[in-house]
């Protein structure tokens, strides 16, 4: 089925937000719903209200966080995908039950168009082995299938493109290295045009500080957690996943709006959350770096990279080693926009997020071509 000429239903759940975005001819938004209630308890009421409004969608893509070691690329969205998908479930406890919701309520509701499935995984599946595995024995590897899978591939698959239409060059001639941070935070490195290291892994819980996530923390706390002070495990994922990052460092928010604030208040529990923050921000890109041959831009994207001017100074200022300064303009970002000082070394770019928009382009894509 082509669907270069029609409507394109795109969902976008998250552990606790729905979007739904109903795309035209060249990404136009047609339609849209936005909530912040977690998906299980609305989707089916969402979805109705929004075909009730029009247009009917001919096609619906959409984001699966966590695609597994098979569904390595996106695919169109069948029973036999369903089912694999709730076997992969528990690899992304907070994204994955909630997008499956959707996906059946949007499946009942539109069962005469095809669905998409979309992976965040599949920006990363090329990465080398070096990049990807984990120092554990080959049995854990093999048999459970630990290793690096990398997510917001579909954040940085879009801000690529936009990065090579403003920088005037084409993707596979660029290295970059892409921060995503919203709520979820992560770093890539993309050489050539491909992801060839990330700071996520195995889950969305490794890597960078977020919101309300530890990102990495010694493996060998937790497990003295778990066998010298007998919390229990479903106690520690809680707390890793919702109760600990910025919100856990400051006490009051996970929100870098709300600590920019606090901090200029005299908040020192917000500094310190800002502090650890930006300071983890700054290892992950230059851990990134070191998969790169050279940096032609640092590109920030996501809900803060896009819209906290005060982090991007913060992280940009304190990486002098790799030509980067601070003095960037403080603009919050309606399009793709470069805020370094014109003829900087490294070109510090800025991206809107563009999930919504990428998951439109590769479902047409992928039914296009089909």
């Amino acid at each position: 089925m082509r669907t270069r000429t029609s409507p394109v239903l795109v969902a976008d759940a998250g552990s606790s937000s729905l979007r739904l975005t109903v795309f035209g001819d060249g990404g136009h938004v047609l339609n849209e719903h936005h909530s912040e209630s977690p998906p299980s308890k609305g989707a089916t009421q969402a979805l109705r209200q929004l075909l009730k409004e029009g247009p009917p969608p001919a096609a619906a893509g959409h984001r699966i966080v966590h695609g597994g070691p098979e569904l390595r690329s996106h695919t169109l969205l069948d029973d036999a995908v369903r089912a694999r998908l709730t076997q992969l479930a528990d690899l992304a406890p907070s994204h994955v039950p909630q997008a499956l919701t959707v996906v059946d309520a949007a499946r009942d509701l539109l069962p005469g168009v095809p669905h998409v499935a979309c992976f965040d995984t599949v920006f990363h599946s090329g990465l080398t082995a070096a990049a990807k595995e984990y120092a554990v024995p080959a049995d854990w590897r093999h048999t459970y299938g630990l290793r690096r899978y990398g997510f917001h591939g579909l954040s940085y698959a879009w801000a690529l493109a936009r990065t090579a239409e403003l920088l005037g060059r084409r993707p596979e001639q660029l290295h970059l290295v892409m921060v995503h941070l919203g709520g979820g935070c992560s770093a890539c490195a993309v050489r050539d045009g491909r992801s060839v290291d990330t700071t996520m892994g195995f889950t969305p819980l490794e890597g960078l500080v977020m919101s309300r996530r530890s990102g990495s923390i010694d493996p060998g706390a937790l497990t003295w957690l778990l066998t010298r002070k007998n919390l229990p495990a479903n106690e520690i994922e809680d707390v890793l996943n919702r109760r600990s990052g910025l919100l856990g460092l400051s006490g009051t928010s996970g929100d870098t709006r709300d600590l920019v604030r606090s901090r200029t208040a005299g908040d020192e529990r917000a500094a310190l959350a800002l502090d650890v923050f930006t300071h983890q921000c700054r290892r992950g890109i230059a851990g990134m770096a070191a998969s790169l041959s050279r940096l032609d831009a640092l590109v920030f994207t996501g809900e803060i990279g896009e819209d906290q001017p005060e982090v991007r100074e913060e992280v940009c200022a304190g990486l002098s080693v790799f030509g980067l300064t601070g003095g960037l303009r403080p603009l919050v970002a309606e399009r793709p926009e470069i805020v370094s000082e014109p003829g900087a070394r490294v070109p510090v770019v800025v991206i809107p997020t563009g999930e919504a928009q990428q998951i439109n382009v590769e479902t047409r894509a992928l039914l296009d071509r089909g």
